[in-house]
């Protein structure tokens, strides 16, 4: 599992042209299965991302593609970690230590 961490690195003036293009990218990987919760950080200096699926690299590959990195105005700090504990909802995204 992955902690997706944006950090915006100009105003939100820059930003916010880009924001229907980076919510469409969102959409398409929520509709793929690879993000299960996004939203903005309070105050709003970025978002976080909780994402499932593949490797890091795989994970890189995909945060290249959101409109805002394209549009240089963020950057992504992705977190990997094993989800050895879930709510009952999040069940199936549980994981084992590797032995």
């Amino acid at each position: 599992m992955f902690v997706l961490e944006v950090t915006y690195t100009v105003p939100l003036e820059q930003v916010d042209p880009l924001l229907a293009a980076h919510v469409s990218w969102l959409d398409a990987s929520y509709d793929s299965g690879v993000f299960l919760a996004s939203g903005r950080k309070n105050p709003r200096d970025g978002g976080v991302i909780l994402a499932v699926g593949g490797d890091r690299a795989e994970m890189e590959r995909l945060v290249a593609t959101d409109p805002f990195v394209t549009g240089g105005v963020c950057d992504y700090r992705i977190t990997e970690f094993t989800a050895t504990k879930t709510a009952p909802a999040l069940a199936s995204y549980r994981e084992e230590l590797p032995g």
